[in-house]
């Protein structure tokens, strides 16, 4: 950890191992159309309506490396790709197996496929994540230089590396505070393609030719420092941003949500506009907590998907639980639309206007007793 900078992996892995019970569903319409996944983060639609779901994997028994919060991860070949039935009629098939995955022992919150998008033309793109400088992947396994990179993917299972989004925030390190990728979201834009890097709080873009250039960054902002760190009253300390999600708007603009950094304070999380033509992010909506998924619907409303409520305090995980799916309404107000949600992980809105969400986001597929359904893909009727 540097300074007080906290990961998302940070936030994901402590939580798995010290969160309260997962809710029950509460509301009967809610379908649970997928179970058995391991670590799901972000979902898309594919241009012929099918659903596919980014697997970030559980990990494995393969070379440790100490990732950017300090916390020990241990390498697999656990991730994958999965197309998902949205009908919940069928199982999960999972079209790309064998991806690299960075794990704790236990396998929860997992780091590896977490974001996907599909172009118009059916091309997709799959973000890899890393929670650690570039050079950590060196001598880690088969596959571990595809950590940190953006793949390209197709819907039948073929897929081929596009940009090295870890060796570029080495080498420029747009935001200080030490080397760190860990892509998380990836927005289709034209012939580009926009990834939002938690690690690096920045939005990186990725051109046609798989050039790479920074597009905007996410400086550290003050906030009250919590009592427990014993500092002066009235101190502050630096929050980082942590964008974990970018969408195109399809009005002009791209968003961005942030999940912010230690110490995770409530209602301090924004949603930022951003020019496809780089520059400085502007707050659009603000209010949230813990932002890791953005969606628009038909009507061009903003749904927004929080991992959690703040910070749980001294010697707890860093999060409390529930995850919410909120509403922005056009008098900029918040709408609760489903609060029962434990550590989702991706939103996406589909052609039947519902919402789709990963839940239990960083269990690393059954687990007897406490996660027995493993990660689950929700279907959430909007109105």
């Amino acid at each position: 950890m540097q300074g007080f900078r906290l990961t998302l992996a940070s936030v994901i892995v402590s939580a798995a191992f010290s969160a309260a019970a997962p809710p029950a569903l509460a509301a009967p319409q809610v379908e649970v159309i997928a179970k058995g996944l391991s670590n799901p983060r972000g979902l898309a639609f594919a241009p012929n309506g099918q659903l596919f779901v980014a697997e970030a994997g559980s990990g494995g028994d393969g070379k440790c490396i100490v990732l950017a919060d300090s916390r020990t991860a241990c390498y697999g070949e656990t991730g994958a790709l999965t197309r998902v039935d949205p009908t919940g009629k069928a199982a999960p098939v999972r079209v790309i197996s064998g991806l690299p995955s960075m794990a704790a022992p236990g396998g929860f919150g997992a780091l590896g496929a977490q974001g996907i998008v599909f172009t118009g033309a059916g091309n997709g793109r799959l973000v890899m994540g890393l929670a650690a400088d570039a050079s950590a992947r060196t001598g880690l396994g088969a596959k571990a230089n595809l950590l940190g990179q953006v793949l390209q993917v197709g819907s039948s299972g073929n897929w081929k590396v596009s940009a090295d989004i870890a060796a570029f925030e080495a080498a420029t390190n747009p935001v200080s505070g030490g080397t760190d990728s860990n892509p998380y979201a990836v927005a289709a834009l034209g012939q580009q393609h926009i990834v939002a890097d938690a690690g690096a709080n920045a939005l990186f873009s990725v051109a046609a030719n798989g050039k790479i250039s920074t597009l905007a960054k996410f400086e550290a902002r003050p906030v009250p420092a919590p009592p427990f760190l014993g500092l002066p009253p009235g101190a502050t300390i630096p929050m980082q941003a942590v964008p974990t999600t970018v969408i195109d708007g399809r009005d002009g603009w791209l968003y961005a949500g942030q999940l912010t950094g230690f110490p995770f304070p409530a209602g301090a999380a924004n949603v930022y506009r951003v020019s496809p033509h780089g520059g400085t992010p502007e707050v659009y909506a603000s209010g949230f907590t813990n932002i890791i998924g953005l969606a628009f619907d038909a009507n061009h409303r903003l749904y927004v998907l929080q991992v959690g409520s703040g910070l749980a305090g001294a010697g707890g995980p860093p999060l409390l639980p529930p995850g919410r799916l909120v509403r922005v309404n056009a008098n900029g107000s918040q709408t609760v639309i489903y609060q029962d949600l434990y550590y989702p992980g991706g939103l996406a809105i589909g052609p039947d206007g519902a919402a789709y969400v990963t839940n239990f986001g960083i269990v690393p597929g059954p687990v007897a007793g406490s996660f027995p359904d493993g990660g689950q893909v929700l279907r959430i009727p909007l109105d």
